[in-house]
């Protein structure tokens, strides 16, 4: 969502604990990474059955300035990554009339 000088940026990540994420910039390139664990365990009888999953990702995206990392915020919760970059002055438009030739 972009609006308000800010950038937001959402990524569902569930069953991923907030430890195991890595949020990185550089230059105008935002990398969300990390690794989602997973272990079952259950016992029938005299059996015991033990299930183990492991997967990496990784996205970028290119945003469309250079923020600067001080102002940026990351928030997880129920499984949500909430990230809200401050846009520079500079990145804001600036309006300008554009004259209609006849």
């Amino acid at each position: 969502h972009d609006g308000d000088g800010k950038l937001t940026v959402t990524a569902e990540l569930p069953g991923v604990d907030e430890n195991d994420i890595d949020v990185s910039i550089d230059g105008d390139m935002l990398t969300i990474s990390g690794e989602k664990r997973s272990e079952h365990e259950s016992k029938e009888g005299g059996v015991t059955r033990s299930e183990r999953s492991y997967g990496k990702f990784s996205r970028s995206v290119s945003l469309p300035f250079e923020p600067d990392s001080d102002k940026v915020d990351a928030r997880f919760d129920k499984g949500v990554l909430k990230l809200t970059i401050e846009k520079p002055a500079d990145a804001h438009p600036k309006a300008r009339r554009i004259e209609i030739r006849h």
